[in-house]
């Protein structure tokens, strides 16, 4: 007799890149679908349903932005450019209800990861 496992519920871990709709939105904030860098850890993103974290967009101006971090290219439609996480940006969305997904680039990689919660701990100095 085969032993079959049930289904894994797929939650956002820390680290991840997913997808996530960031309307409705107000003034200078994302709007649209847009990936979203996880900062929270998996238990809380499961217990809560919130995912908290940073907005990423392939947007030129960000080049010379203080607080985008490069992140890699993007690939997709918009293949080749430079994808930035904003680090000023810092937001909580309920991933379940805004039926986030996972991104093609699937983690931020430890580096940029380490650099993105570094610039981000000097804007709100936590530690």
């Amino acid at each position: 007799m085969v032993t079959r496992r049930p289904p894994t519920i797929w939650v956002p871990e820390r680290q991840d890149i997913i997808w996530i709709d960031c309307t409705p939105q107000a003034g200078q904030e994302m709007r649209d679908v847009h990936p979203f860098l996880v900062l929270s850890p998996r238990s809380f993103n499961d217990r809560t349903s919130l995912v908290i974290g940073l907005p990423m967009t392939t947007a030129a101006y960000n080049a010379d932005n203080p607080f985008a971090v490069v992140a890699g290219l993007a690939g997709g439609a918009k293949a080749g450019k430079p994808s930035y996480v904003l680090c000023h940006q810092p937001k909580s969305f309920d991933w379940r209800a805004r039926q986030a997904s996972p991104h093609p680039m699937k983690q931020l990689n430890p580096t940029a990861f380490a650099e993105v919660c570094g610039m981000l701990n000097q804007i709100i100095a936590l530690a």
